[in-house]
C-alpha cells in the first residue's frame, strides 16, 4: 500500500531543456518552444518544487534527446527507489540509460525494468499513475502489454498491485488527462471520468474546456496547476486543496505537462 506515499516527497530530479527541444515530439501541428522562454518556465517550475519542500537535483541538459526534458517518462520512482522504464518512441530509446549513470547517487536502489521486457515491449512513466493504493497503469500508443507485464512483476515485490486500462485513443498519455489529489481522489477530465476507469476513488472532474489541467501534481500540501484554467483553480480552491498555478505554455506546445518535467520521491 502507498497510501501518502503517492504525494509526499522530499527529493525531485529534473533535466534542463536542451536546445534541441525545439525538435521534441507533438501530435499535432503548432509553433515550436521558444528554448529562453522554457528555461523559464523550467526554473520556475523547479522554485515551485522546492517551496513545497522538495531537495531539487537538476541534470545538464541532453542535446541528444530533444524530449529529455520530461525526465519522469523513462523511469518511476517509489520511495526512495527508481525503476528505469522503455519508453514507447523511437527517438526517447536512450534516455533511461541515461539516467542509469545518475541512479547510485540520487536513489537508493536502482531497478532496470529493460532487460526483463519481452521483446517489443514498451512503458512510458507519463501512462503510470500511482495512487494510495495501487499503480494504474494506461495501455497507450507509448505503452503495450509487454511493457505493463513486466512492470506488474517488479510491483510485486513493493506489495504494490498494477491494474492496466485502456487509454482512449485521442490521449498521448493516461495522465495526460487525470492526476492525484490525495491518497483517494482524483482529478481527471469528463472523458477519463466516463470509462469507469477510477471506480471506487473520489472524482473531481475538470470543467469543460480545461481538459489540460487534469495534468496537474499534489507535492506535500501543495497542487501544482497548469496556469490558463481558473475554473479548475476555483474547484480545487472549493475543495480546500492549495493550489499553486505554473505556466508552463512552451513545454504544452510539445504534448509536455507538469507531471513529466520531475521525478518525485522520498528518500530517507
Amino acid at each position: 500500500m502507498l497510501g501518502v506515499q503517492a504525494y509526499q516527497f522530499n527529493h525531485a530530479l529534473t533535466r534542463s531543456p536542451a536546445k534541441s527541444v525545439i525538435d521534441g515530439l507533438r501530435a499535432g501541428d503548432g509553433p515550436n518552444p521558444v528554448f529562453s522562454h522554457f528555461q523559464s518556465q523550467h526554473q520556475a517550475y523547479q522554485k515551485a518544487l522546492e517551496d513545497a519542500g522538495l531537495m531539487v537535483n537538476c541534470l545538464a541538459a541532453d542535446e541528444d534527446f530533444p524530449d529529455s526534458v520530461f525526465v519522469e517518462d523513462p523511469a518511476l520512482c517509489i520511495g526512495g527507489s527508481v525503476i528505469l522504464l522503455s519508453p514507447g518512441a523511437p527517438s526517447r530509446y536512450g534516455e533511461a540509460g541515461r539516467l542509469a549513470a545518475h541512479g547510485q547517487r540520487y536513489f537508493d536502489t536502482l531497478i532496470d525494468l529493460r532487460p526483463r521486457l519481452a521483446a517489443g515491449g514498451r512503458i512510458d512513466g507519463g501512462d503510470i499513475l500511482l495512487t494510495g493504493r495501487e499503480a494504474l497503469i494506461g495501455l497507450s500508443v507509448r505503452t503495450n502489454q509487454a511493457g505493463f507485464d513486466a512492470l506488474a512483476a517488479v510491483l510485486q515485490d513493493f506489495s504494490i498491485i498494477a491494474r492496466p486500462l485502456e487509454t482512449p485513443a485521442d490521449i498521448l498519455h493516461f495522465k495526460s488527462d487525470c492526476g492525484l489529489l490525495d491518497a483517494e481522489t482524483i482529478f481527471c477530465t469528463e472523458q477519463l471520468a466516463k470509462s469507469d476507469c477510477f471506480k471506487g476513488y473520489r472524482v473531481i472532474t475538470a470543467p469543460a474546456g480545461d481538459e489540460p489541467a487534469a495534468n496537474l501534481i499534489r507535492v506535500n500540501d501543495w497542487v501544482l496547476l497548469a496556469h490558463g484554467h481558473p475554473r479548475s483553480a476555483e474547484l480545487l480552491d472549493y475543495h480546500d486543496y492549495q493550489v499553486k498555478l505554473l505556466d508552463i505554455s512552451e513545454a504544452a506546445k510539445i504534448d509536455g505537462g507538469l507531471s513529466c518535467m520531475s521525478l518525485r520521491y522520498h528518500r530517507q
